[in-house]
C-alpha cells in the first residue's frame, strides 16, 4: 500500500510520492508571469493615478494554471519500485496528461515513455482483441539523427518488432472477453545510456500504464531479463554483463503466475532454464506487488461496463443445432476437409440464429399462450354458446395455440459462440478419450519426412515435411557484403553473418491473402528459428562465410518455426557448412481446466500441436536444441497464467519429444551432402602485415578495385588487423588473387631470386621487371647483362622473361634488380677486360677494379646466387677515364646513367 512521507517508514513497500502544486518563483524571477500552456498573456498598463503605487496586471490564466498564474501538475507523482535488484522511478502526471494514462521510467539514464488510450465507442465484437502496441526507439536518445534523405524515424525495424509483441502477448491473457474498445499502447525510448536496456524496460512500463489506466485488465504485468554470468543467475543484467552470458531469457508475468517467456541459451539443461524462470518470477512478483499497489492508490476507474458478452442462451442454442455434426467434424484427421465441413456447418448455424430465427421447443420451454380470433357469427338463430367462448353478439372469441415468436441474434456473437463450443468439444475429446483430433496420444508426435539437395543449383537445401507441416529451407553463402545490416541505438552499426529469414505465404493454408512485407508474426517466427540455429554455427575463423537460411512454409497445421528450425538445420548440413551438432524443435501446447470435462483438474500436456490446438488449447510453448539442452524457447499463455511445475512437465515431455524428431532426422533421404556446392562461392582467407593494409586499398579502394577487375574475384575485404578474405567463384582468379597481393605485401630481401619474371616496361636507363603480381623493380641497362649496352631494347623486348636477383631496397622501398649478378663468373670476367670506350691508345696493361668480394667468392665457393655484391655506384665522364663519384642527391635522370657492381676502367 502507498502511503505517504509521514508514515512511510512502517508500510512495505516504500514509495515516496511527489506532488507539485505549483512552480516556485525564485527572489530574481520577474514580475510578470504567462499563463499555462504557452498562452501568450493579456497585459494591461494602466496609466498611474495621482497616489497610485502599482501598475495593474491582468493575466489569461488556462486551466491548468492555479491562482497565481503559474502551470500547475497537481497529479504529478513520482515513486520507485523494485525492477530486479535495482530500483527504477516511475512517474506519471507529468506528460501525456490527456491519454487515459502515461507514465515515464527511468532505469540508470535509459528512459522509456508509454501511453495508454482507448476509444469512445466500442467496435464491432470479435474474437481478437483490438490492442496495438507501437515501440520506437528514437535516435535522440543517444542524440543521433536517423539516417536517409529524410533524417527521421521510418518504418518499425524488426528488433522494435520483437519488442512490440514482448510488450503485446503477457496483456492479451490478462483482458476481459467481450471488451471491445480499440486500446493503443505507444511506447518510445527517449533516452538511452548504452548501459540499461530498454526492452524488459518498455514492457514492465506498459504494465504500469495499462494498470493506472481505465482499460479492466485483471492483473499487474512486469518483465524481466535474466543471464547466467559466471555460473550465477542475475536478473536485469548491465549490456555490457550480457556480453559475457550464456542465457538470453526475457520473462514477464504477474504476481502470480507466468505469462510468458522468450530467449536463447547455449545449450543449457532443462534444470538450470528452470531455476533462471524461477528466479526471474521472484523479481515479476516484487514489481507486480509494487504496481498493484500504486494502480490502487493513483490509477482510474475501470471500464467494466463496456465488456459486452453473448447471451447466455446463445450457447445453449449453438450446441442443439450443431452439437452431434461439430463432434463428427472434429474427428476428420485432414485439415482441409475438416475446416470445410466446420465452416458449413457454421454456415449453416448462422443461417438459422442470424436470418431465420431460433425457434423454442415448446415442450421443452413450456405450455403455449391462447391468441384471441375473431369469428363472425354465420347463425344468427344459434343461442347455444360453447364451452370456452365469450357471447359477445355477433362476434364469438375462440381461444387458438400462439406461433412462438423466433428469435435472431447479431453474426458476430453467434460466430464467437460457435467457436467457443468448438474448442470446448475438442477439448472434451482429449480429456474423456485421452485422444487428439488426428488419433494421437498425448505425446504422440506426427510423421516425419526430410530430403535434401532438393534445388541443384543452391548451396543447400531441405524439404522437412512434419504431419500436414511442410517447411522448405534453402542456405545461401557468401562473403561481408552479403551480412544484414542493423541500425540500432549502439552508436556503430552492427552486422549479422547469419540470419533467417522466415515467409508464410497464405497458399500454405490454401487461403488466398496479400503478398506483401513481412508481418510482425513472419518476423518472431524466423528470429526463433534464428536464435535456435545460431548456437550450432561454427566461428568466423573456422568457416569464413555470410550465412542466409531462407525457409518458405509450403503446408501449414501448426509448428511451422519449429519445422524451420529442423529443415534449417538440414539446409546448413547440405551446404557444407560444419555444424556442431543438430538440432531439432517442437511445440507444446496444454489444456487447463481438464475439471470442466471430467478430468482430475490437473493440466494436460499436448506434443506437436497442430494448428486447432493451438488456436483452441491454452499454451504455445516452442522449445528447440538437441538431446541434452535448449537453445531457443518462447511460451505464450491464454490463461491467467501457469506454474513451475507445469512449466517443468512441458520441459520434459519437449525433451523426448526432440530427441524423437532428431533421430527421424538422421533417416533423411537422400541425406545432406555435407560438403561445400560446386556452385558456392570459394573464400580464402590470408594475412599480411597491418601496415600493408592502406597499400593495399590505394587511394580511393584505386588498387584494390584493380586486383578485383584483374584477378576476377568477386570481392575482396581487408581489416585493420591485416586479414584479407578473398572470395572467388573458381580456383584460378582465387589464385591469381593471391599471387598479387601476395607480391604487393611481400618483404623483400636482398639476394632474393625471381625466376620467369616479365619485363613490364622500358626506360633509357633499364628495364622495369615484374618479379610477383603487382610487384616491380628496375634492373639498370648496365645489370642486363655482362656486355656493355646503350639502351635495354638493344638485349631485350617488352614481354621477355627473365631471371633477377635483388640487389638493393632503398629507403623509399624500390626495388633494384640485376641479370649480371646470375650470370656465370666467367662472362663477368669477359666483361671486366672489355677495351675502354674513350677510345685512349695507350698500350700500357689495362687496370681493373674489382668488388673484393670477389675474393671471398673464390675462397668459399660461393655461387652467384648466393653472393651479395657490394655497392658502388660511379658516373662515367664525357671524357675522361676516371670514375666520378655519384652524389646520393641526383635526380631521376641522373640516376638512369648509374651502375651498380664493379666498373672496369682501362
Amino acid at each position: 500500500m502507498l502511503t505517504s512521507p509521514s508514515n512511510a517508514l512502517h508500510s512495505t513497500p516504500h514509495f515516496w510520492p511527489i506532488r507539485r502544486s505549483r512552480l516556485l518563483r525564485s527572489r530574481n524571477s520577474p514580475r510578470f508571469h504567462s499563463g499555462g500552456g504557452g498562452k501568450f498573456c493579456s497585459l494591461s498598463l494602466l496609466s498611474a493615478r495621482s497616489g497610485a503605487r502599482r501598475l495593474s496586471v491582468r493575466a489569461l490564466v488556462g486551466p491548468d494554471a492555479s491562482e497565481d498564474g503559474v502551470l500547475a501538475f497537481p497529479n504529478h507523482v513520482s515513486v520507485k519500485i523494485p525492477f530486479g535488484s535495482r530500483e527504477i522511478l516511475v512517474e506519471t502526471g507529468l506528460m501525456g496528461r490527456q491519454a487515459s494514462s502515461a507514465v515515464t521510467v527511468t532505469d540508470g539514464e535509459t528512459i522509456v515513455y508509454t501511453s495508454v488510450c482507448l476509444a469512445d465507442v466500442p467496435s464491432e465484437p470479435s474474437d481478437f482483441l483490438p490492442l496495438y502496441v507501437h515501440y520506437q526507439e528514437r535516435f535522440s536518445a543517444v542524440g543521433r539523427t536517423s539516417g536517409g534523405f529524410f533524417k527521421r524515424e521510418g518504418r518499425t525495424k524488426d528488433h522494435e518488432v520483437l519488442i512490440c509483441r514482448l510488450i503485446d502477448r503477457p496483456l492479451r491473457p490478462t483482458m476481459p472477453k467481450g471488451f471491445y474498445n480499440e486500446t493503443q499502447i505507444l511506447s518510445w525510448v527517449l533516452s538511452y545510456d548504452g548501459l540499461h536496456a530498454p526492452d524488459a524496460l518498455a514492457v514492465t512500463s506498459a504494465g504500469i500504464a495499462v494498470a493506472l489506466s481505465e482499460v479492466p485488465n485483471s492483473k499487474a504485468v512486469a518483465g524481466v531479463r535474466v543471464g547466467l554470468i559466471g555460473g550465477e543467475f542475475i536478473v536485469n543484467p548491465t549490456v555490457k554483463e550480457m556480453e559475457e552470458s550464456q542465457l538470453d531469457l526475457f520473462l514477464a508475468g504477474t504476481d502470480t503466475a507466468i505469462l510468458t517467456i522468450e530467449g536463447y541459451s547455449n545449450f543449457l539443461p532443462e534444470e538450470m532454464l528452470l531455476q533462471a524462470v524461477k528466479v526471474g518470477q521472484d523479481a515479476v512478483q516484487a514489481t507486480c506487488t509494487a504496481i498493484e499497489a500504486l494502480a490502487k492508490k493513483y490509477g482510474k476507474a475501470k471500464m467494466v461496463d463496456a465488456i459486452r458478452l453473448p447471451p447466455p442462451e446463445l450457447y445453449k442454442h449453438v450446441k442443439e443445432l450443431a452439437g452431434e455434426e461439430l463432434a463428427k467434424a472434429l474427428q476428420i484427421k485432414s485439415k482441409i476437409p475438416r475446416r470445410k465441413a466446420i465452416t458449413s456447418l457454421e454456415e449453416k448455424v448462422l443461417t438459422i440464429l442470424t436470418e431465420k430465427g431460433y425457434v423454442i421447443d415448446e415442450a421443452a420451454f413450456g405450455t403455449t399462450e391462447a391468441q384471441p380470433e375473431l369469428l363472425e357469427d354465420e347463425d344468427e338463430d344459434e343461442e347455444v354458446v360453447p364451452e370456452g367462448e365469450v357471447d359477445q353478439g355477433d362476434v364469438h372469441i375462440r381461444p387458438i395455440p400462439r406461433k412462438p415468436i423466433p428469435l435472431l441474434f447479431s453474426e458476430v456473437d453467434v460466430k464467437l459462440v460457435f467457436k467457443e463450443v468448438s474448442s470446448k468439444l475438442l477439448r472434451r475429446r482429449i480429456v474423456e478419450g485421452g485422444k487428439r483430433s488426428d488419433g494421437r496420444t498425448l505425446d504422440g508426435i506426427r510423421p516425419i519426412n526430410s530430403r535434401c539437395g532438393m534445388l541443384p543449383r543452391a548451396h543447400g537445401s531441405s524439404l522437412f515435411t512434419r504431419g500436414e507441416t511442410q517447411a522448405l529451407a534453402v542456405v545461401t553463402l557468401g562473403d561481408k557484403q552479403m551480412a544484414q545490416r542493423i541500425d540500432n541505438l549502439e552508436g556503430s552499426d552492427e552486422y549479422k553473418r547469419f540470419y533467417l529469414q522466415y515467409t508464410f505465404p497464405p497458399s500454405s493454408v490454401g487461403e488466398v491473402g496479400r503478398i506483401g512485407a513481412p508481418g510482425r508474426r513472419e518476423i518472431g517466427h524466423g528470429t526463433l528459428a534464428e536464435r535456435a540455429l545460431e548456437t550450432i554455427l561454427p566461428s568466423d575463423d573456422d568457416f569464413p562465410y555470410t550465412i542466409r537460411v531462407e525457409s518458405t512454409i509450403l503446408e501449414s497445421n501448426g509448428s511451422s518455426s519449429m519445422a524451420s528450425v529442423c529443415g534449417g538445420c538440414l539446409a546448413l548440413q547440405d551446404a557444407g557448412v560444419p555444424v556442431k551438432c543438430s538440432v531439432a524443435g517442437i511445440a507444446m501446447g496444454m489444456v487447463w481446466d481438464t475439471e470442466e470435462f471430467g478430468g482430475d483438474g490437473s493440466p494436460l500436456i499436448l506434443s506437436d500441436i497442430t494448428g486447432a490446438e493451438d488456436a483452441s488449447g491454452d499454451m504455445d510453448f516452442k522449445v528447440a536444441g538437441n538431446e541434452d539442452g535448449v537453445t531457443a524457447f518462447q511460451m505464450d499463455i491464454k490463461v491467467g497464467g501457469i506454474t513451475l511445475e507445469i512449466m517443468e512437465k512441458a520441459l520434459i515431455q519437449a525433451k523426448a519429444g526432440r530427441r524423437h524428431i532428431l533421430a527421424e532426422m538422421a533417416k533423411c533421404s537422400p541425406p545432406p551432402t555435407l560438403s561445400l556446392s560446386k556452385y558456392a562461392p570459394l573464400i580464402h582467407i590470408m594475412k599480411v602485415h597491418p601496415s600493408k593494409v592502406y597499400f593495399l586499398i590505394g587511394s580511393g579502394g584505386k588498387k584494390v578495385k584493380s586486383i578485383i577487375e584483374e584477378s576476377g574475384v568477386e570481392a575482396i575485404d581487408m581489416q585493420d588487423d591485416g586479414t584479407v578474405k578473398i572470395m572467388a567463384n573458381d580456383i584460378a582468379s582465387l589464385e591469381r588473387a593471391k599471387a598479387i597481393i601476395s607480391g604487393l605485401t611481400m618483404v623483400p630481401a636482398i639476394g632474393d631470386i625471381y625466376r620467369n619474371c616479365e619485363i613490364k616496361s622500358m626506360a633509357p636507363y633499364g628495364a622495369f621487371v615484374e618479379i610477383a603480381p603487382g610487384r616491380e623493380g628496375l634492373c639498370h641497362v648496365s645489370e642486363l647483362s655482362a656486355e656493355w649496352l646503350a639502351k635495354p631494347e638493344d638485349a631485350y623486348n617488352i614481354g621477355d622473361r627473365i631471371d633477377v636477383k635483388l640487389i638493393e631496397v632503398n629507403e623509399k622501398g624500390q626495388l633494384r634488380l640485376s641479370v649480371r649478378a646470375l650470370l656465370p663468373e666467367s662472362e663477368s670476367d669477359k666483361d671486366s677486360q672489355k677495351p675502354s670506350p674513350t677510345g685512349d691508345s695507350t698500350k700500357s696493361s689495362p687496370r681493373k677494379y674489382v668488388n673484393p668480394l670477389s675474393k671471398d667468392r673464390a675462397a668459399t665457393g660461393a655461387s652467384g646466387d648466393e653472393l651479395v655484391w657490394k655497392k658502388k655506384d660511379v658516373r662515367r665522364s664525357s671524357g675522361g677515364d676516371k670514375p666520378v663519384k655519384s652524389d646520393s642527391s641526383s635526380n631521376e635522370e641522373d640516376r638512369g646513367s648509374l651502375v651498380n657492381g664493379e666498373a672496369t676502367i682501362s
